[in-house]
């Protein structure tokens, strides 16, 4: 039975894309880029920046690497908190930790920036471990992330559930041999998670708590 849960940030506990679609349209701007529909952005929620720039705008891994350092001008000051709660958040955490559970944030957002979210939002309080991708590229691949979340938070693979929205948290789940369970209220479909290979899928919190007590 799941003694942890390991949660994703971005699409799984809030709705980040206010502050990161204007924080990639800053970098764009800033890049001399024709800076297109909100909606044409939503593809930056969840992946590593620095892969994304370089699918998004066909680039080197140098001007990827600069297009990044615009996106934080933005993002460091304001863009983090031009973020949202889902609701019914607060109450589905505290739920899930009088079980019993253990619960770590796994997020592929710089673990400062992760820290800062949680703590405006009031959520800081329901995590044992916040784990998050380094500002470098020293951790940012959601494997890695996972990898050292379990190291962090001495948790056994078999006993560990990883919940996300995108399909880089299911995959990421796989390769460091974790089950997995896709949330739909993301901005990942469940097409997605379902070619991903999620164990199960969620499409409210209460579900998710359902499944959580079974797997």
């Amino acid at each position: 039975m799941t003694d942890t849960v390991f949660f994703d940030l971005d699409g799984t506990l809030t709705d980040p894309s206010l502050g990161i679609t204007n924080s990639v349209m800053h970098a764009l701007e800033r890049m001399g880029r024709k800076v297109p529909p909100r909606e044409e952005l939503y593809s930056f929620i969840g992946p590593p920046l620095i892969t994304q720039f370089m699918e998004y705008c066909n680039i080197s891994k140098e001007e990827a690497e600069q297009a990044v350092v615009y996106y934080r001008e933005h993002f460091s000051e304001t863009g983090l908190f031009e973020n949202t709660p889902y609701p019914g958040v607060w109450e589905s955490l505290g739920r899930i930790k009088k079980t019993g559970k253990k619960i770590c944030l796994a997020t592929s957002k710089p673990e400062f920036f992760a820290k800062r979210i949680l703590d405006r939002f009031g959520l800081a309080g329901y995590f044992d471990y916040v784990c998050g991708a380094t500002m470098g590229e020293q951790r940012t691949a959601k494997k890695d992330v996972i990898e050292y979340a379990l190291q962090l938070s001495e948790s056994q693979r078999d006993n560990t559930v990883m919940v996300g929205d995108r399909r880089h948290d299911i995959e990421g789940a796989k390769a460091c041999g974790l089950k997995s369970v896709g949330v739909t209220w993301g901005f990942g479909s469940r097409k997605e998670l379902e070619t991903a290979g999620a164990d199960r899928i969620a499409g409210t919190f209460e579900e998710l708590e359902s499944i959580l007590a079974e797997i």
